[in-house]
């Protein structure tokens, strides 16, 4: 659990103080005493070296489905002045009203949610949803962006929820 910098156990703290995204410990420590501090700090797994890369990849798996958040490493829902978007069922509403997305559309909202209230560049953007060979054309995200923007705000009442900014878009966070 030596790591430069912060220690394995700060960083372990650190984390699940901020967040539960899961944490998996990979180390030569193999003391029952460094696995109890590890698993007592937040790690929800600890692994030995040498390993399997099969056994680790079952781990992840494993903590993944454990997880609050959804094995895209997002949550499992969201909601914000009158938008709900419920991730498992790629279900989306705004103001109470159901919205129908294209997959694109839905990939891009689940982008912006995972940063909400941050800009997201063109460039995130273009890699999360439509892959790395898109990442120099911010027009291709243009459209599936205003769309997007526009379903989500069903009326002229309704709270915009969709900014863009110089780099990029970005989700209003409440």
């Amino acid at each position: 659990m030596n790591m430069p910098g912060m220690g394995g156990l700060e960083t372990c703290r650190a984390l699940r103080a901020a967040s539960d995204v899961p944490v998996i410990v990979l180390t030569v420590r193999n003391s029952e005493k460094d696995k109890v501090a590890a698993l007592d700090a937040g790690a929800d797994d600890y692994v030995t070296k040498p390993f399997g890369i099969e056994e680790l990849l079952a781990r992840i798996r494993a903590a993944l489905r454990r997880s609050p958040t959804g094995p895209e490493g997002g949550p499992r829902s969201f909601e914000t002045a009158g938008l709900e978007v419920d991730f498992e069922l790629r279900r989306v509403r705004a103001q109470g009203r159901e919205v129908r997305l294209t997959p694109k559309e839905f990939e891009l909202l689940r982008c912006l949610v995972a940063h909400a209230g941050r800009p997201v560049t063109h460039r995130e953007l273009l890699q999360a949803v439509w892959g790395p060979d898109y990442g120099d054309e911010p027009n291709t995200c243009a459209s599936s962006s205003t769309n997007c923007a526009r379903k989500s705000k069903p009326t002229r009442q309704a709270d915009h929820h969709f900014d863009r900014t110089l780099v990029g878009y970005r989700l209003a966070a409440g």
